[in-house]
Parts: structure tokens; C-alpha cells; sequence
């Protein structure tokens, strides 16, 4: 163990033994994965507190115990040093029964799970990501992978899984979690949860149908999320009559598919910064609007920070290519990277698309990501559909020598729409 390890270990274990083992005293729950953990964390909370249930969050979003709550602006999802464990003896403290964590691989090879007596694990899908920081994907998966295994030093008598049974990494995890001394395993997915619960109550090949639970279950990923959520509640005995009032009233997390208008163009903020997830969400919105609009989407795209998984930037702009019409490369958090370098790199996977609809007059380079907003906002027409990728409601743009400048995503763009219905 170097020193940078031993220093994050050293607080893992200061704090719990500082403030008395909160974890003892409470449900803790992880969630881990390479996307969906904020909103599985959100969707839990909501089941939860509709049960009637004392609950604590901490999530890439908010910090939430009891009705107390407050954004996560510390920039990391498992803040460090006494951070996790103080929120753990304030949710003690508020008699809270249930605290839902968000579990990261950077967090856990800075020993930031430690010291924490987990009763559940979670684990929701993988692709890859952070791969220049763990130096493989393999490492990626085993550093998740270590936070299951982890549960073997919790002192609480039963450890629960519950394993994503349609990700294909899902024996990896399976092995971790039956390692584990008294282990308890329960799978989930979206073709079971879709017709044993939801199929039973909806008729979810019906688009209309759908948004009658929020928009937020109109993607196929947030099916994914609410599985996970639903197979939890049930197993500590939460009815579905409960259940579902909860699904009916969730409004979906801010910054993951929000829509900030929907006529008569639509305009959506979306925190996806993977491959996959922005695949996903292209495909979404498609299927969910312009399938019955005719009209065209346009894409505000980034690439996720300076300094960081580099290899990705082509393929993002690949994918951007074969589903957007048109495109406008903006500033993401280039850190201490040169930001022109960046749109460069991500312009390079235009060439790469095998089915672009891209079309050379329809791609705009602007750097200042609030002219680029502005662009793609007074670019659309009746039946568009404008998508902001890669912030959410991140509440910063982190850009050289730490400098951190205060952004919202959802508040530009609402400045856009009204500039533009003032020009009119």
C-alpha cells in the first residue's frame, strides 16, 4: 500500500472509529455501476420514503438525510476523509432507517467503502470507463468488483446482492457476491421487471402509454434503474401497491433526460458521457419523438474532461454523426487540456461513421459551450429535438489550474429559449 493509499485508508478507518460505527445503526445500502446509480438511488429513496420509511442519500446529485437536503458540490460522487461517515451519524442521528450510497471505482481504490458495515450491494451494468485511470478494463470491473467482495468484513449478519442478471459481466459479480459469507442473492432486469410488474399495469409499446409514469420511463436504461429499485423494495417487504404510487410520482433526477420544454420543439439536458449511455439516449429521443414528429435532432456534445479517457473522444463523435442531423462541439471540462484539442479529437470519429447523417454545413465548433446552447437552440424548429450532453446539473465547469466556474446546463438553455422567444 503507497502513501497516498495508506492516507486514504487511515481516514476510512479514523472516521468510523471517531464517530462510533454509524453504519452498525442503520440499512446501508451501495449502488455501483458504470450508469443509472443516481437514479436507482432516486428511485429507491422515493419507494422508501412512500413506505414511510427515514431515509439518507448521497449521491453525484445531493446529500439528503431526513427532509434535509443539500446539491453535492464537492465534485467527487464518495467524498473523502470524514465525509461518508459524518453523513452516516447525521442519518443516525435524524433516525433514519435507510441510507442509499452511491459507490464509484475511484472511490473504492481510495478505500472510501471501508470501515462501513454495508448490508447490500448493488450491482446495475459495466462498460467501459475510467479506463486510463485504472489502466485496463479489466481493472475498471475488478476495482467494482472489490467493493462486493468488500462485504465480507460488514458485521451485519446477512449480506445482500442483487445482481443485474442481463449485464454480461454479471458472473463476475455473481462469483464476488457467493464468496461471501452469508450472502443473500437476488437477481433483477428489465424484461422481468417490464412483464411480471409493469406490463401487468401498462402498456408500455405505447408511447402515450408510457409517459403516463413521467418521461423519465420513457428510455429503456431507466427500465433498467427502476428493476433494480423495484427487486430492493420487495425484498424488504415493501407492497406493490406502494411501489407503484411512488413510480407514479417520480419526476425522474435532474439533469438525466430532463426535458426543459417539449413544444414546439423539445429541449432535453442529459448527463450521458459514456458511449453507451449517449447511444442510449440518441435512440430515446428518436424513438420517443421524432419517429412521429418527422423532425431533426440537434446535439450539443462535448467530451468527458481533460486528462481522462482520451480513447473515447472519436467514438463519441462517431455515434453523434450517425444519429444527429446536426452537431455543435462545445466545451465540456477540458481542466488543464487544451479545449480545441479535445473538439479535434471528437471531430475525428465524424469520418469513422458508417451511416452519418451529418452533413458538412450542419456541424458548428464553438467553444464557449453557452454560444453553443444558444446555437442549438436557435437552430430548431417544430419538431426538433434538442439534446445538451455530457453536464446534467453539474453545477461547475472545471477548467485549468482548478479553476472551477459555475454552470448550469438546464439554466442556459432556459435563456436561450427565451432570448429566442423574445427575437420573435
Amino acid at each position: 500500500m503507497n502513501l497516498t493509499s495508506l492516507y486514504h485508508f487511515g481516514w476510512a478507518w479514523f472516521g468510523d472509529l471517531f464517530l462510533r460505527h454509524p453504519s452498525r445503526r442503520l440499512f446501508v445500502v451501495g449502488v455501483t455501476g458504470t450508469k443509472g446509480k443516481s437514479t436507482v438511488l432516486e428511485l429507491m429513496n422515493a419507494i422508501f420514503e412512500a413506505a414511510g420509511k427515514n431515509t439518507a442519500l448521497l449521491s453525484s446529485v445531493r446529500r439528503k438525510i431526513c427532509a434535509s437536503e443539500a446539491a453535492n458540490l464537492t465534485g467527487n460522487t464518495m467524498p473523502g476523509r470524514f465525509a461518508i461517515q459524518q453523513f452516516l451519524n447525521e442519518a443516525v442521528q435524524c433516525g433514519c432507517e435507510y441510507a442509499f450510497i452511491e459507490v464509484t471505482s475511484q472511490g473504492v481504490v481510495q478505500h472510501r467503502h471501508k470501515f462501513i458495515d454495508w448490508d447490500a450491494a448493488v450491482f446495475l451494468n459495466l462498460a467501459p470507463e475510467h479506463i486510463e485511470s485504472h489502466g485496463s478494463f479489466e481493472k475498471y470491473r475488478d476495482a467494482k468488483m472489490e467493493f462486493f467482495r468488500s462485504l465480507a468484513t460488514s458485521r451485519k449478519k446477512v449480506k445482500y446482492f442483487f445482481i443485474n442478471e442481463e449485464d454480461k459481466n454479471q458472473k463476475y459479480f455473481e462469483e464476488a457476491a457467493r464468496a461471501v459469507p452469508d450472502s443473500n442473492i437476488s437477481f433483477f432486469g428489465r424484461e422481468r421487471f417490464v412483464k411480471e410488474d409493469l406490463g401487468a399495469q401498462y402498456d408500455l409499446s405505447s408511447a402515450e402509454s408510457r409517459r403516463l409514469l413521467g418521461d423519465w420511463l420513457m428510455a429503456d436504461f431507466n427500465l433498467e434503474n427502476a428493476a433494480a429499485a423495484v427487486t430492493f423494495a420487495r425484498s424488504r417487504g415493501i407492497h406493490w401497491k406502494i411501489i407503484k404510487r411512488a413510480l407514479d410520482n417520480f419526476r425522474g433526477v435532474p439533469g438525466r433526460l430532463e426535458f426543459v420544454q417539449k413544444t414546439p420543439f423539445a429541449v432535453v439536458v442529459d448527463y450521458a458521457h459514456t458511449l453507451d449511455s449517449l447511444e442510449k439516449v440518441y435512440e430515446t429521443l428518436e424513438r420517443g419523438f421524432l419517429v412521429d414528429s418527422g423532425g431533426e435532432l440537434i446535439c450539443v456534445l462535448g467530451a468527458a474532461g481533460g486528462g481522462r479517457d482520451k480513447w473515447k473522444r472519436p467514438v463519441l463523435g462517431q455515434i453523434a454523426a450517425e444519429h444527429c442531423e446536426k452537431i455543435i462541439l462545445t466545451n465540456e471540462d477540458p481542466f488543464d487540456e487544451n479545449p480545441e484539442e479535445i473538439i479535434k479529437q471528437v471531430e475525428e470519429g465524424f469520418l469513422t461513421a458508417t451511416h452519418s447523417r451529418l452533413k458538412p454545413n450542419n456541424y458548428y465548433p464553438i467553444l464557449d459551450r453557452r454560444q453553443a446552447i444558444q446555437k442549438a437552440v436557435q437552430l430548431a424548429k417544430k419538431g426538433d429535438v434538442v439534446v445538451v450532453t455530457g453536464k446534467g446539473s453539474e453545477p461547475y465547469l472545471r477548467v485549468a489550474k482548478g479553476k472551477k466556474i459555475p454552470w448550469s446546463d438546464r439554466k442556459v438553455v432556459e435563456e436561450a429559449l427565451a432570448q429566442k422567444e423574445r427575437a420573435h
